[in-house]
């Protein structure tokens, strides 16, 4: 017959076994379990220490344990003792009287944590937007033409992978005879007199994006929806100088080595050891060209000097820029890459206005930039 505790009755006394890690020896204590009912707390006695109590409000039950038959005790206050209780009655017991068994313990040191946090985020923070872009401008200016060739190379291979829209290759490199020639021609004309620190090489991507953009290592790449957007020779050789400008102040190798710092440290934080975020994120930036306001300003007046040495008006990037901004505002589309990014910084009418100033700077008439045949070859490159 089983027994029945009626309402107010004292329950019957516990005495059970379990061993004691006390958190301070790597030797398991057996113990003797009791409950005083006057506490009411768990009693932990051995013959050779002072009997402990153990609150039966306090106790707390480790999760996950792999051992099920066994049960892992603490108490609120000490997150260093366990208790192991193997006897299935003296679990089932512990675990009737302790009122808290499955509450999770209290936390403590939050504002400590929270301090600790605030402290790690400002410091990958300082890291990020300041340390590593003034490692990377230290370090552009030692690392060797060859490296830097190698770099805008490999990138160039990584954009045309990305941007090739059937997905199982590289995006074409146009290669016809006549416009190459007429394209290095162009590219001679801007940097025979120019001081670059390494050779250029100008290549046009089959691809109607209007879009340009400078690599490390003096690769200068134009698409061709950039060349069929174009009025003009000039128009073209007014972008190819603004990309000069940009391999004179060799930006394409800042930012490269600012952005495979700043994602690797995060790639490092997050678990991307592989670096693949980097090339990614790196690929995406360049095609999107994002200068800073100041590397945009002085390519700018790179580009006006540039030109006007060359017997060619700076001009005719506004005229280019006038001519796609009324274009794009008539039929209500988005405005091309290339146009929204010289809209962002500095502002697209001040740097407008700028380029028509720079006409003053000529010394004399303006030439073609490049003779009627040749610009043909050049519109028909990708042909």
């Amino acid at each position: 017959m089983t027994a029945v505790l009626r309402v107010g009755a004292k329950p019957e006394p516990f005495r059970g076994a379990g061993v004691l890690l006390d958190g301070t020896s790597p030797v398991p204590r057996p113990v003797s379990l009791a409950i005083d009912e006057d506490g009411p707390a768990l009693i932990l006695s051995r013959p050779d220490a002072s009997d402990e109590r153990w609150p039966l409000a306090a106790l707390r039950q480790l999760r996950d344990q792999a051992d099920r038959e066994e049960m892992v005790l603490r108490t609120a206050e000490d997150d260093d003792a366990r208790l192991v209780v193997r006897e299935a009655e003296s679990r089932r017991i512990l675990a009737a009287r302790a009122p808290a068994l499955h509450r999770r313990p209290p936390v403590t040191g939050t504002r400590r944590l929270i301090l600790w946090g605030a402290a790690a985020i400002l410091s990958v923070a300082a890291i990020i937007w300041y340390l590593v872009p003034l490692m990377a401008d230290q370090l552009a200016e030692y690392l060797p033409p060859e490296g830097e060739r190698v770099l805008g190379e490999r990138t160039l291979e990584q954009i045309r992978g990305a941007l090739d829209e059937t997905g199982f290759g590289l995006l074409r490199l146009c290669d016809d005879p006549a416009g190459d020639r007429a394209l290095a021609a162009l590219t001679a004309r801007l940097t025979d007199e120019a001081a670059l620190p390494y050779d250029v090489t100008a290549r046009v991507l089959d691809l109607d994006m209007v879009n340009a953009l400078a690599l490390p290592g003096g690769i200068v790449v134009l698409f061709r929806g950039l060349i069929e957007a174009a009025e003009t020779p000039e128009e073209v050789a007014a972008v190819l100088a603004h990309e000069l400008g940009h391999v004179a102040a060799r930006d394409p190798t800042r930012m490269a080595l600012r952005t495979a710092g700043s994602v690797g440290v995060l790639g490092l934080l997050l678990g991307d050891f592989a670096g693949g975020t980097v090339v990614l994120f790196l690929t995406e930036r360049l095609i999107r060209a994002e200068y800073s306001r100041a590397a945009e300003a002085g390519a700018d007046a790179y580009a006006h000097g540039l030109l006007a040495e060359a017997g060619l008006r700076p001009s005719a990037l506004a005229d280019m820029f006038d001519r796609l901004r009324a274009e794009q505002a008539g039929d209500g589309a988005e405005p091309p890459g290339f146009l929204r990014h010289f809209a962002s910084h500095p502002a697209l009418g001040d740097r407008i206005a700028a380029a028509r100033t720079a006409d003053a700077a000529l010394s004399g008439p303006s030439r073609a930039a490049l003779a009627a045949e040749d610009w043909r070859a050049l519109r028909s490159i990708c042909q």
